[in-house]
């Protein structure tokens, strides 16, 4: 009898939590984030039935210090490994802090037939409450079983949209919520239950672009709050900011003060987008402000991400493929 191959998944290790190290199994808040290595974390976890991995170390990093150029050669490493027949999913090991982020911008520009899985930890790997083994777990059983393709974060057994996931606590176990829309699904005994997704996401992997570029537009996010005003407006654009996402209150409604500067910025060629700054929820169609168009559903980090590859993607050399940066040091595959 012919024996069923093994389900090949590989992790990309980035950092985070799910890699920090404290000096006692009690302390869960002053710790060194992005200090094991992704084979450590691997290490860790009791065998798999069924499922071989492969695993990457693209950075090692807090997230709070994410940048552009770590963006652009996970992309393309994501894009790599997609791209092998015997590969039945990636996952990805993130700090939370910018979590939400990094999986909306993997969603927009990658265009792949495969899960890819974002998880990580609120504790770190010597707590005794450690959640990072389980989210770990549980995101290579949805990488590997799922057969969905797209991008989605696991994190506490439940499975989130690259669109919808955000942070909304900064130290509970279940931090992370879809807000208003609901969860892609949950994992159960290391196995993902997806039903059918309530709504399509025609908008995934809508830019294609050089991973390689060596600039972004400059976005920056400004706040409408009591006694706004348009001098933080005026200042950026005088320095040269290619976009604004301002952070409005309720339903997209800004200061006027502020809402005048920024009209004025749009006039100079900045470009705006308005997001609510409320915790849950996006901006409802029908009251908008015609002058500043509206993010819809996105929440401000991501509405100043769509902008910055909206304006990347107006740029002559942002037409290229997506290029795919060597491998440091070959991966080695090795059952668990």
């Amino acid at each position: 009898m012919q024996s069923v191959p093994d389900l090949l998944v590989v992790v990309l290790g980035t950092g985070g939590t799910i890699a920090g190290v404290a000096d006692s199994a009690g302390e869960n808040l002053r710790y060194r984030c992005a200090t094991l290595a992704v084979d450590a974390l691997l290490a860790a976890l009791p065998a798999f039935d069924g499922i071989a991995l492969e695993s990457e170390q693209v950075a090692q990093v807090d997230s709070k210090d994410m940048a552009f150029s770590i963006w652009q050669r996970l992309a393309g490493r994501v894009a790599h490994h997609a791209a092998r027949p015997a590969v039945a999913g990636i996952v990805i090991t993130h700090g939370t802090d910018t979590l939400e982020e990094t999986a909306y911008f993997l969603s927009r520009v990658l265009r792949i037939d495969k899960p890819v899985v974002l998880t990580g930890a609120m504790r770190p790997a010597t707590s005794h409450e450690a959640d990072g083994p389980g989210n770990l777990a549980d995101a290579i059983g949805t990488a590997a079983r799922s057969g969905e393709p797209g991008v989605v974060v696991v994190m506490a057994g439940v499975i989130h949209s690259a669109r919808d996931v955000r942070k909304m606590h900064p130290s509970r176990l279940d931090a992370f919520s879809s807000g208003d829309a609901a969860a892609r699904g949950r994992v159960e005994h290391g196995r993902p239950d997806m039903p059918a997704w309530p709504r399509p996401e025609p908008t995934l992997g809508t830019f294609v672009l050089d991973v390689a570029s060596p600039g972004w537009p400059w976005v920056e996010i400004v706040t409408s709050d009591v006694g706004a005003d348009g001098r933080v407006v005026a200042a950026l654009s005088a320095a040269g900011v290619d976009g604004i996402v301002v952070a409005a209150t309720g339903n997209g409604t800004v200061h006027h003060a502020l809402e005048s500067a920024l009209v004025a910025a749009m006039a100079a060629g900045v470009r705006v987008m308005r997001s609510t700054r409320c915790v849950a929820g996006g901006i409802v169609p029908g009251a908008e402000l015609e002058a500043i168009p509206s993010a819809g559903d996105l929440t401000p980090v991501k509405a100043r991400i769509e902008l910055m590859l909206r304006l990347h993607a107006e740029r002559p050399s942002a037409v290229a493929p997506v290029a795919v940066p060597p491998v440091a040091s070959s991966p080695q595959q090795r059952p668990v």
